[in-house]
């Protein structure tokens, strides 16, 4: 059965559904339901949530959860999600599963609370210190966000890693008929062998980000890297739309995918043969295919609610093979149709 829900309470709803039980937060626009509808929620499936002082204290908070094991969840706005950097990065260096909702609006700095893409480099490349990686996920529609839940969860504790929702806030704000995920059963979900839950009747556990002998370090770094070595290899998610004919490929990712549909098929009620190619991992990127498609094309247009953020890994991807051009609106304007039809259409002149 499907019901029409906000994107923020759709994800939420999903996520208590997927198992999680302990929920931190603190509200900013335009996630704040999310954060409302968690407090409502968790003590109704005898869940914990907690309204921390800072976004600081809520990375905190999740580090300490996330060490017993549980399936964590948090969520946050882009200056909120730039002040959880530091926690992020001792929670990759500890191993911890936890699972992050980024709702971007404008920016840098305060900006303002429209819809934005602008957090790409900041999840995709690591926003706090250090060599790590966490899985992000680009849904482009309510119900793929909804359904995308259970999965971060599956993918956090299969590789102990943390997992980061990316979307913006039109998707945050929007609402759509969801179709919610069924239930997860808890007792489906073991506990891990590493979680901290008392040493009463076994040897004590450690869950830490770092060794002072350098060597030591090192080596915990490169099972790091091992790790992120199977999830590129595993995990790459990608849609593809028109594409088997395409003259030109379009890249985005999001909501700015979803106005993108529309734009193909624009396109080619005007003898334009356009197809859209849509990453759903933005970590890891999918180099790969996008390579072998950009070998068919002449021209590929990125376009993104950023100003060529995303841009960089096609240019990794495509490597000269096809010319590579660029349409992006920022600070919480949303591109239209018509701009980005006539971007293709300047190509094509």
């Amino acid at each position: 059965m499907k019901m029409l829900m906000k994107g923020t309470e759709a994800i939420a709803e999903a996520a208590i559904r997927a198992g999680c039980r302990l929920y931190f937060g603190y509200p900013i626009t335009p996630q704040s339901e999310l954060t409302e509808y968690m407090a409502k929620r968790m003590p109704e499936v005898k869940g914990t949530f907690l309204q921390s002082e800072s976004e600081v204290a809520t990375v905190n908070m999740l580090y300490g959860a996330a060490c017993t094991g549980r399936k964590v969840m948090t969520s946050t706005s882009s200056p909120g999600f730039s002040l959880m950097q530091e926690g992020i990065s001792y929670m990759a260096g500890a191993e911890l599963p936890a699972v992050f909702i980024n709702v971007m609006r404008g920016g840098p700095g305060l900006g303002d609370i429209q819809p934005s893409q602008s957090d790409y480099f900041q999840s995709t490349k690591g926003g706090g210190h250090g060599d790590y990686r966490m899985i992000v996920l680009a849904p482009h529609t309510l119900q793929e966000a909804a359904s995308m839940m259970n999965e971060a969860f599956e993918l956090a504790f299969k590789y102990r890693m943390l997992v980061t929702v990316l979307v913006d806030g039109m998707i945050g704000q929007m609402m759509e008929p969801v179709e919610l995920p069924e239930w997860t059963k808890p007792e489906e979900f073991a506990e891990p062998n590493w979680a901290l839950t008392g040493a009463n009747g076994r040897k004590p556990r450690k869950v830490t980000s770092f060794d002072l002998d350098p060597y030591e370090l090192e080596k915990m770094n490169l099972r790091y890297q091992e790790t992120y070595k199977k999830v590129a290899q595993n995990e790459v998610k990608y849609e593809e739309f028109k594409i088997e004919d395409a003259e030109i490929t379009v890249v985005a990712y999001g909501t700015t995918a979803r106005i993108v549909k529309t734009v193909v098929d624009y396109a080619r009620k005007s003898g334009i043969k356009v197809g859209l190619f849509r990453p759903i991992t933005l970590w890891p990127f999918p180099y790969d295919r996008l390579s072998e498609i950009s070998k068919n094309v002449k021209n590929i247009l990125t376009v993104e609610m950023s100003y060529g953020q995303m841009l960089e890994d096609v240019k990794l991807a495509v490597l000269g093979k096809s010319d590579v051009h660029f349409y992006g609106r920022s600070a919480g304007v949303v591109p239209t149709p018509v701009e980005i039809l006539d971007a293709i259409k300047k190509i094509v002149r």
